[in-house]
């Protein structure tokens, strides 16, 4: 797939993954739209890859309201047309301990990171289905494969990603040629962790101070592999860890 001129919506933009990600295609000709709750950053980023001569257009949005959802496809339809991309980055990571009883937390990751992303694909799903082309991306983690003490709540709603992502996979793709890929990143540096207010889990952290974690731009460089490989070529899943990661 060559991405010039394809257009890629990117959730969690202000910073990490999404940011690196946002760049990363824009450079490669895609014409990018930015979301996230923080407009000053999304409009730093935009400033960014305009000034290397890509396009980008900001809408700040939260990916658990459905209202917000629909500006986004509504401003997107009107800049660019179509969409060809939904990468949905978007995602809280605070660890706890469920006898911490942090319900609340356990609240935000069920609505960020499930129907979040599952208010990203109802809205990308019409389009997709009207050209019988397009490319869904998930960020899940190892976490979606593997449980951790103090991830019961975080690796359940990775593992739903992956879920959703392999059944999503096998009723667009033979029907609408939409390809569909988890991305599961390890240990990243990124802000995830700066989500953790459980001190038991924050002392747990710091088993990975002297682990080498993957950079946001290593992920950017996944995505952009999976987007890339020809029509008839879907990779669906990409598992990506630190070299020295064990878990």
């Amino acid at each position: 797939m060559n991405l010039s001129n394809k257009t890629v919506i990117v959730t969690g933009a202000s910073s990490g993954i999404g940011e690196a990600t946002a760049k990363k295609l824009a450079a490669s000709g895609a014409n990018v739209v930015i979301t996230a709750r923080r407009t000053e950053r999304l409009e730093e980023l935009k400033n960014a890859i305009e000034k290397d001569g890509g396009k980008a257009l900001v809408v700040t949005a939260d990916v658990t309201s459905k209202e917000d959802w629909k500006g986004v496809m509504d401003q997107t339809h009107q800049t660019f047309g179509k969409v060809d991309v939904l990468i949905n980055n978007a995602g809280l990571m605070p660890l706890s301990f469920v006898e911490n009883l942090k319900t609340d937390e356990w609240d935000k990751m069920v609505d960020v990171n499930i129907k979040g992303v599952l208010n990203g694909i109802a809205s990308v799903v019409p389009d997709m289905k009207e050209t019988k082309s397009g490319h869904i991306i998930n960020i899940s983690s190892v976490a979606g494969r593997k449980v951790m003490p103090a991830g019961a709540v975080y690796c359940a709603t990775k593992y739903a990603v992956r879920a959703l992502s392999e059944g999503i996979r096998q009723e667009m793709g033979p029907k609408y040629n939409t390809k569909v890929t988890a991305i599961e990143p390890g240990f990243v540096d990124t802000e995830l962790t700066n989500t953790i207010t459980d001190e038991d889990v924050q002392e747990m952290m710091s088993q990975f101070q002297d682990l080498t974690p993957l950079q946001a731009q290593d992920i950017a460089n996944s995505i952009h592999y999976a987007l890339t490989q020809p029509e008839h070529s879907s990779v669906n899943e990409i598992l990506i860890r630190p070299t020295t990661q064990e878990l």
